[in-house]
């Protein structure tokens, strides 16, 4: 199951990143929640938010992936079109039967590389 559903996030994962924004299509279940502030949930609504929001169209530079039991993990740095300034992303996927049923995000600007000596990512 973690591999199956891991490999399901890292091909929608590259596909979303590559522009094919119709990928979520087939990996949100109907039903699919959403636990962003200001995001819809249910697969339609949340398919037309999307394709409005910033990370539709941003440069997505995929760091970690990680799976246990139902939930995969990415972590990334979004660039989003027409910006220099980039954001930590980390998304959390819960899946049922092979779809994806939850969703949950942390998202932060990444500061100025005096600032995290360590690296962000």
């Amino acid at each position: 199951m973690e591999t199956t559903n891991k490999q399901l996030v890292l091909d929608g994962f590259r596909r979303f990143a590559a522009g094919e924004i119709d990928v979520l299509r087939t990996l949100l279940h109907e039903d699919f929640l959403e636990h962003s502030p200001g995001n819809p949930s249910g697969r339609d609504a949340f398919l037309d938010f999307i394709g409005t929001a910033p990370v539709t169209g941003a440069q997505l530079d995929l760091r970690r992936i990680i799976a246990e039991d139902d939930l995969v993990v990415v972590h990334y740095r979004m660039t989003p079109r027409d910006s220099t300034d980039s954001l930590a992303v980390v998304d959390i996927w819960r899946f049922e039967d092979g779809r994806i049923v939850e969703h949950w995000d942390v998202v932060q600007p990444v500061p100025a590389a005096d600032r995290i000596p360590h690296g962000m990512f």
